[in-house]
């Protein structure tokens, strides 16, 4: 990972806001940003990852970015990484597609989380993981569409 004054900042940041989450597995939540950041490959990218749910998921608020001093690509990214449960979830990666950094982000988010390995075992092979695997499977091929250029149909 690449380790800036930047990125270092964003990792305490991702660490206090996620401080005591712990994932559908049971496993503190940090390690699924820092996973993902693990995977990027420039200042932005890694500030997105580790970042990206906090918005979302903790009380964190974009003034708080800010005034953090994250740069304004980096803020944009998260916005669009957020999900707001009341847009549907296709809607919601469609939207994010055409920025590169939220885009590298989901990416590797989304084949992340679809490491049925990390899911807890009772819900194995339920309608519940189905439905997860597909939605995960959905969204993936379309983004590496857009990331290739192909026509997102």
């Amino acid at each position: 990972m690449l380790y800036t004054e930047a990125t270092k900042k964003a990792m305490r940041l991702a660490y206090r806001a996620h401080h005591g989450q712990m994932d559908l597995g049971g496993v503190p939540y940090i390690f699924h940003p820092y996973h993902l950041a693990e995977q990027m490959h420039s200042e932005e990218t890694v500030c997105a990852a580790l970042l990206h749910d906090v918005l979302e998921d903790t009380p964190l608020t974009v003034e708080d970015l800010e005034r953090e001093g994250f740069s304004p690509a980096v803020i944009q990214a998260v916005v669009h990484l957020t999900h707001d449960s009341a847009v549907p979830y296709e809607t919601y990666v469609q939207k994010l597609s055409p920025d590169p950094i939220a885009r590298a982000v989901k990416m590797a988010d989304l084949r992340h989380n679809r490491d049925e390995t990390r899911w807890p075992k009772e819900e194995a092979g339920t309608e519940k993981a189905l439905a997860r695997r597909e939605k995960y499977r959905k969204a993936l091929a379309f983004l590496e569409r857009v990331e290739n250029g192909e026509p997102a149909v």
